[in-house]
């Protein structure tokens, strides 16, 4: 029988610390309003536009902390089924492989195991977000001019974690019954990235193809980004 999504969902099956936005600031005000919104049944392609007289920087971080922590969520549901062993290679079925590449350990793009992968990524994004330089939270402090490229980075990287874990885990995420919390998320994050062209459309190929089109052929193409 399905568990029920709250003993799924559960603190300590989380793969890494949820990223908080601090009472009284605006930031948190926003957040207070997109989850609302979110909640209220609203359609998901309305629930991600801008409100009138926002700012779209502190729309995008607001969204981009969010869904870090719900995808962090999603993936530490079923990570014990993602293993060196399962997933020798970060891929998105037989066509895409995803390689790793930061400015630190790995200066060259570089083969890991999905585990692996996802290690470097969630941390990678923690330090990003924690960073003032990037996602300022000072009243007054305005966000770096390359705000938004920044979080196309990490939010292609993010979709990465729906293309490995819709192609080589949805069964498990069936098996605990928790399809239903996963798709809306996805959607969700879908929606919003499309909204505002956030990320390329060469990256959404993997989902496309494997659920609407017919498996391609049977080679990698590599990403590095």
């Amino acid at each position: 029988m399905a568990l029920c999504l709250k003993q799924v969902f559960n603190k300590d099956k989380t793969f890494r610390p949820r990223k908080k936005f601090e009472p009284g600031t605006q930031r948190f005000e926003l957040y207070k309003k997109a989850q609302a919104s979110l909640k209220s049944g609203l359609d998901l392609k309305a629930v991600v536009q801008l409100p009138p007289g926002e700012n779209i920087n502190d729309w995008i971080a607001v969204h981009l902390v969010d869904f870090f922590n719900r995808i962090n969520l999603i993936y530490g549901t079923m990570s014990e089924f993602c293993t060196e062993k399962t997933c020798p290679i970060m891929s998105g079925g037989l066509r895409y492989e995803y390689r790793w590449q930061d400015d630190y350990r790995f200066k060259r793009p570089t083969k890991l195991s999905a585990p692996q992968y996802m290690c470097m990524l969630m941390d990678w994004i923690e330090t990003l977000i924690n960073n003032e330089d990037i996602f300022p939270t000072r009243i007054g402090v305005p966000f770096p001019k390359n705000f938004q490229q920044v979080c196309t980075k990490i939010l292609t990287r993010l979709f990465r974690v729906f293309v490995h874990v819709y192609i080589h885990h949805f069964d498990s995420i069936i098996s605990m019954g928790a399809e239903a919390h996963v798709n809306t998320c996805y959607k969700h994050f879908y929606y919003f990235i499309t909204e505002f062209s956030l990320v390329d459309q060469r990256e959404l190929e993997p989902l496309v193809r494997t659920l609407i089109l017919p498996w391609p052929p049977s080679h990698f193409s590599p990403f590095f980004i």
